[in-house]
Formats: structure tokens, C-alpha cells, sequence
């Protein structure tokens, strides 16, 4: 078993987003798990991530706050608990339109395990 606590999360760089920050909870440099990573990102109020696909799945949980997902030009905004997946290949752009900071676990195969 490996154990993160939230005190010992490391930050880490998400391309192409703004006014967030992110910690590695697990896989890649914060454990060896080999299939999944698991990121928390901090939306500030008015952060985001631009527009942009990614070769890689994604789901989205939102734990507390608002996010809006804006796919195809169609808005949809998750609150607490309410989740999303999104295909490999398909665009997406994240905003916190709210003026309270957004929590949301990002669940992502490892680069490697594609």
C-alpha cells in the first residue's frame, strides 16, 4: 500500500490551464501505481483550462464548488459529487465561474498505459 497525504502532495504543472493549482495524489512521481493518476486541482475563481483535447481519457469529479465543462459549445456545470468522462480525442475547455474556489479529483490512465 502506498499512503498520500494531503500534507506531502506535491504541485505539478497542468498544461493549458490558468488560475489552478494541482497536486499529484497518486501515480507518476507520487506512487507506483502503473495504469491510473490521480490529480486535485484547485480552481480559483475564474480559473480554468483553455480549450484543448488530449490523447488520454479523463474523469472528472467535482468535490466541492462549481466547474463548468463546455464541450462542443453545449455548457454543463458540475457541482459536488457530480462527475464526467471524457474521451480521448475530445475538446474540452473548464471554467469556475463561481466566486468560491473549485475542488476536483482528475482521474487519467499513466501517459504509459495508454
Amino acid at each position: 500500500m502506498h499512503v498520500t497525504l494531503i500534507k506531502d502532495a506535491k504541485p505539478y504543472d497542468a498544461a493549458r490551464h490558468f488560475g489552478m493549482t494541482a497536486l499529484r495524489l497518486q501515480g507518476l512521481e507520487a506512487s507506483k501505481t502503473q495504469k491510473l493518476t490521480l490529480g486535485l486541482s484547485y480552481f480559483l475563481p475564474g480559473g480554468g483550462a483553455e480549450n484543448g483535447a488530449s490523447a488520454l481519457e479523463r474523469i472528472y469529479i467535482v468535490v466541492d464548488g462549481e466547474v463548468t465543462v463546455t464541450i462542443d459549445g453545449k455548457d454543463t456545470v458540475l457541482g459536488p459529487m457530480d462527475s464526467c468522462f471524457i474521451p480521448p480525442g475530445e475538446s474540452r475547455a473548464i471554467l469556475n465561474k463561481a466566486n468560491k474556489v473549485a475542488t476536483m479529483l482528475v482521474v487519467m490512465p499513466a501517459p504509459e498505459a495508454k
